[in-house]
């Protein structure tokens, strides 16, 4: 494979000075015969975005450390998705459109240098033109590898590769501040045969975000046949969260061997009516939960984003079901242990003409924290904040529980509100003072709307 060092087309090595347009030189070399390896050597260099070509392995060695602008100027305008919507954005920090065979990889790292850009979103968001880059986006591209590097301080998402195809994701550490605003880890959207693998990931929004574009996307492409193993996930606001923008579909999604610790939430499935949209066949199993506000969320009155107030989204009447009619279905939870959890054990809620149906829960471990902090567990109009509730199902049909035993809980340890054929075997309460009973079944009226609720 032939080698081409960003010095020899003019870079700068540990200097102030911008090397944007000799790794440019380099990327354009290679590709000029047929493809080869743009090599970035140890040192530390500052560069604006890169513009990747087919056939081009950027390879970091270790040492190496590319530390990119924040100047918006160092950042052509291109044509892509913000948060599920066709739209004009600031080019990634490394970022490619219809390639192919493309890969970052090396044992060096990449810098977004992202405080400035999120001091902008916090104190000035109509400030900037164009949304914040993103580190890592790769724009209708196949065979798209990512291995070994250590990203640090996204501006915005930090990887989010749009419409592609075979992409794998392999011993990549992610670290965001955990304050810092959407800095989501790795977020494929409308991709199909994905696999991300042997990851740490440490930021400020969700770790892990499956997606697949808004009602406000015309091309309705799935995100499908997903896997995520053995990752470690920090902070942010969920572990593996699926929505809220799934319009094209999500679909075979399986994650095992994960820990996640802190990560506000666990699984988390979020949407609403006028999106549309399936999300089913996803399995999730053998993983270890630490210190979350809820394990498990399944919500389809997600109020966050554009029209998300409108009573069409909170209204808890039943509406006629039309495309615009979102659906969980066939999700599947085994051999879960959920430590130091806050708010519930699980809340699921469908909607009023379109229930969550065909839900498993095998061999679950769930303790409350002994002082459970209040909570919302999920972001929706009505309900109110819980502490050390036992799960909370409404609109539910077909869900079984077997095996499942919660610790420390308040109230029932299921309380089913408008629910059709839930099985609950071999489940128990386990050190529970109160006398509440294992299983409490209502049908409850339409609850008040509340718009105070803010995501978190």
């Amino acid at each position: 494979m032939s080698v081409y060092n960003i010095d020899d087309y003019g870079a700068f090595r540990n200097s102030e000075k911008l090397s944007t347009q000799a790794i440019a030189a380099a990327i354009q070399a290679a590709s000029d015969q047929g493809g080869g390896q743009v090599y970035i050597p140890a040192g530390t260099y500052r560069t604006g975005a890169i513009m990747m070509k087919s056939h081009i392995e950027l390879h970091l060695s270790p040492g190496a450390v590319l530390s990119f602008s924040s100047d918006p100027k160092d950042y052509p305008v291109v044509a892509s998705r913000w948060e599920g919507v066709d739209r004009q954005v600031y080019a990634s920090c490394i970022f490619g459109q219809n390639l192919e065979n493309v890969s970052v990889s090396g044992a060096g790292t990449l810098d977004g240098n992202g405080a400035p850009w999120w001091e902008l979103f916090r104190q000035h968001r109509g400030l900037l033109q164009y949304p914040r880059p993103k580190m890592i986006s790769f724009d209708s591209c196949r065979r798209i590898t990512l291995r070994d590097l250590t990203l640090l301080n996204s501006p915005s998402w930090t990887v989010n590769p749009i419409n592609c195809r075979d992409v794998t994701i392999d011993n990549v550490s992610i670290l965001n501040p955990a304050d810092s605003p959407n800095t989501d880890g790795i977020d494929p959207e409308s991709c199909s045969n994905v696999r991300i693998s042997n990851c740490h990931i440490d930021v400020g929004d969700d770790c892990i975000a499956i997606k697949a574009g808004t009602e406000d996307t015309p091309d309705r492409i799935p995100c499908e046949n997903i896997t995520i193993t053995n990752c470690t996930m920090i902070h942010g606001h969920g572990g593996v969260v699926l929505g809220s923008e799934m319009s094209g579909n999500i679909r075979n999604v399986v994650i095992s061997n994960c820990i996640f610790q802190q990560t506000d939430r666990g699984i988390r499935l979020k949407s609403r009516r006028g999106r549309g949209g399936v999300v089913e066949d996803v399995r999730v199993s053998n993983i270890i939960m630490e210190n979350v506000i809820c394990p498990f969320i399944l919500n389809l009155y997600y109020f966050c984003g554009p029209r998300g107030k409108d009573k069409y989204v909170w209204d808890k009447n039943p509406y006629p079901v039309t495309s615009e009619t979102p659906s969980f279905r066939r999700i599947h939870f085994s051999d879960i242990t959920a430590r130091e959890v806050h708010a519930a054990a699980g809340f699921m809620y469908g909607l009023a003409e379109q229930y969550i149906s065909e839900i498993t829960f095998n061999n679950i471990a769930i303790s409350m924290a002994n002082n459970p902090k209040p909570g919302r567990p999920a972001m929706m109009s009505g309900i109110e904040d819980m502490a050390g509730r036992g799960f909370y199902l409404g609109n539910v049909r077909e869900v079984s529980f077997r095996q499942v035993t919660i610790e420390n809980h308040e109230g029932p340890a299921f309380y089913i509100e408008n629910g059709e054929d839930v099985e609950v075997e071999d489940c128990r309460s386990k050190g529970t003072s109160n006398n509440q009973p294992l299983v409490e079944s209502v049908s409850a009226p339409p609850p008040q709307l509340d718009l105070s609720e803010q995501e978190v």
